[in-house]
């Protein structure tokens, strides 16, 4: 009944398991701690598969949106914008909001991290036991110059469908728009909560930029 009552709901496997131990019963989805060095829960069909997007920039991401992995075209990307602080922890919204991270090259900085927040603010909602996960929309809420109305979820306005993201870069601008993938039947929790961003570009400008040789 537990399990039913989640499916209807679309609760996320995570929380089913908060579910199934407040109901008595033991979690029925395991979990694997995919470090830096083992982003690979489907024996090597991870890093096949982002070999085979290049040039374009891809990047493989946890739950909180760290980084695990990148590939060469992502490499080549963030080697444009030498500027961005190596210390920083790799992590997608992170510098994006973050003063010493990609933020100051990003023209478009507002709208694009409107829609981030959004989209952390929902699956902080989703997931209403995962502290981790709000501890993180804190972060990013409390970064410089981030407005106070970000501070709440905004349910009226739906995301426009085509986004990009405009990078100062030289004289011009490099345009990309990204799409996310999950893994179809993984065995795990770590494995379902994968993504696998792939970046485009968005014009024959950003195109020959983006992909050109060291």
């Amino acid at each position: 009944m537990v399990l039913r009552l989640a499916k209807t709901l679309q609760i996320p496997p995570r929380e089913r398991n908060a579910l199934l131990l407040a109901a008595g019963y033991a979690p029925l989805y395991r979990h694997t701690c995919l470090g830096a060095q083992e982003p690979e829960p489907a024996g090597g069909d991870i890093g096949f598969f982002i070999a085979q997007l290049e040039p374009n920039p891809v990047l493989v991401l946890d739950r909180y949106w760290n980084i695990l992995r990148m590939n060469d075209g992502a490499k080549r990307f963030f080697a444009l914008f030498p500027p961005c602080d190596s210390a920083l922890p790799l992590n997608g919204p992170r510098l994006v909001f973050h003063p010493q991270g990609l933020r100051p090259f990003i023209e478009n900085w507002e709208v694009v991290a409107a829609r981030i927040i959004q989209r952390v603010h929902r699956e902080a909602a989703e997931n209403p036991s995962d502290e981790r996960l709000k501890l993180f929309l804190e972060e990013l809420l409390g970064y410089p110059n981030v407005p106070s109305r970000w501070r709440r979820l905004d349910l009226d306005n739906a995301p426009r469908p085509f986004l990009t993201i405009d990078y100062k870069w030289k004289n011009s601008f490099l345009r990309l728009f990204s799409t996310l993938t999950t893994l179809g039947t993984p065995p795990d929790l770590a494995g379902q909560e994968l993504r696998i961003e792939t970046l485009f570009p968005a014009d024959e400008g950003t195109r020959a930029a983006v992909t050109q040789s060291d």
